[in-house]
């Protein structure tokens, strides 16, 4: 492929993009469904108009990596710590009880393999997608029913977020334990040393931004220093503990996410994001999504993929809250709110796509997983919600709080 042509792929996708998410947007879906769908309809596998090439990508993988850098930066961890036990136990729930359904619902498909074969790990994987949670569309559906701020939205918030980075860990584990080169000790020990590292050098690092924080505030060498560590630590994460670029990313945020500037540094990757790397991110996917080999069985097993996926997370979310002695309404809005699915799962099976876990037609799953989950989750929760005083508009003095319209999730228009 000539080298300027790289120029008419970026310029169709980001018009398709843009045009097939404010559609999406209209019908109430995330945007990112629309972003996908244009890349599905452009690609090779439609209308052929962009093929698959490297620099499309690398520029993914960068998109990915700007994503999970800003899902760290927006982790409130005052929030995390304020909800403790309670949140990581749901959190937990919601990660055994989807990677276990997710495992035998594709051993009922296609055969149960014994462990430590190559189709059982593809089953752990299948299972390891269902467990990710779309805090973006939570915070937005409970924002926008005016119970963000609620007992059950705050914990609902504070388990999506643990969530992630369990579902993140379990990513790098399942990976790890692919390899037939690798031994688990050996995973386990990486792991290790990984978050020893990151603790040392995250300290080190954050009391520099701090210091930078205070003499530079709201400086644009903030957001510049901020992305290189973000790439730094996703190259570190990788190279030299053979653990998920993402993974890296998100811990940068992590360790930044506390700044007076951590808003600022978000808002100025969302720029980048927003412009072009999501875009190209979320489109790939339509590009790499495949209808070679679509059978009725994968039609089918799509289905049962985004049914199990969405009940999952109600059996186990909404069983640990009533556990923790929430009423049975407030049980279900537990689960109901975890059962969104959105970047993060798409985040998920593109990692295992790359390291070839998974197959390009296993997309179409995922997708309307995230379709259906997103469509029904707000349908469901203001079903359950209705009637009830709304905390979020009014203050403990009667006032109203600073909450408007206005108010929108970044995420949401990535």
């Amino acid at each position: 492929m000539e080298t300027y042509e790289i120029f008419k792929d970026l310029a169709i996708i980001i018009i398709a993009a843009k045009l097939f998410g404010l559609v999406a947007k209209k019908l109430k879906a995330p945007q990112v469904v629309g972003q996908i769908a244009a890349g599905l309809l452009i690609g090779p596998g439609l209308l052929g108009w962009v093929g698959q090439s490297e620099l499309i990508a690398m520029m993914a993988e960068i998109g990915v990596v700007l994503l999970m850098f800003s899902a760290g930066l927006e982790t409130n961890l005052k929030e995390l710590v304020k909800t403790g036990p309670v949140a990581l136990s749901i959190a937990c729930a919601g990660v055994i009880v989807p990677l276990v359904m997710g495992w035998a619902l594709y051993g009922c498909f296609f055969g149960f393999a014994p462990f430590g074969s190559e189709e059982f790990f593809r089953g752990v994987f299948i299972g390891t997608i269902m467990t990710a949670t779309s805090v973006s569309i939570t915070v937005q559906t409970l924002r926008e029913l005016g119970h963000l701020k609620g007992k059950v939205g705050t914990v609902i918030v504070s388990s999506a977020i643990i969530d992630d980075v369990l579902g993140i860990i379990l990513l790098t584990f399942v990976i790890g334990f692919k390899s037939a080169d690798v031994k688990p000790a050996e995973v386990v020990l990486k792991t290790v040393l990984f978050i020893v590292f990151s603790i040392a050098v995250g300290f080190g690092v954050y009391l520099l931004f701090k210091l930078l924080d205070k003499h530079s505030f709201h400086h644009r060498r903030i957001p510049i220093f901020g992305l290189a560590l973000c790439f730094g630590m996703a190259y570190a994460a990788e190279h030299f503990f053979g653990i998920a670029d993402i993974t890296g990313a998100y811990v940068a945020g992590i360790i930044l996410c506390n700044l007076r500037d951590a808003e600022y540094i978000a808002g100025k990757m969302d720029i980048s994001s927003y412009m072009l790397f999501g875009p190209v991110f979320f489109a790939s996917i339509g590009l790499k999504t495949s209808f070679d080999g679509f059978t009725a069985q994968l039609l089918w097993f799509s289905l049962a993929f985004a049914l199990v996926a969405m009940i999952a997370k109600v059996i186990g979310c909404g069983l640990m809250a009533k556990a923790w002695k929430f009423s049975t309404k407030d049980s279900l809005k537990c689960g109901v709110g975890m059962m969104t699915r959105g970047e993060v799962a798409l985040i998920v099976a593109q990692k295992g796509l790359a390291v070839g876990m998974v197959e390009p037609k296993y997309f179409t799953s995922v997708i309307l997983l995230i379709l259906l989950s997103s469509v029904t989750a707000p349908i469901l929760l203001k079903i359950l919600y209705k009637g009830e005083d709304k905390p979020d508009h009014v203050s403990l003095d009667g006032e109203h709080s600073d909450l408007d319209e206005t108010d929108e999730v970044v995420a949401e228009d990535v």
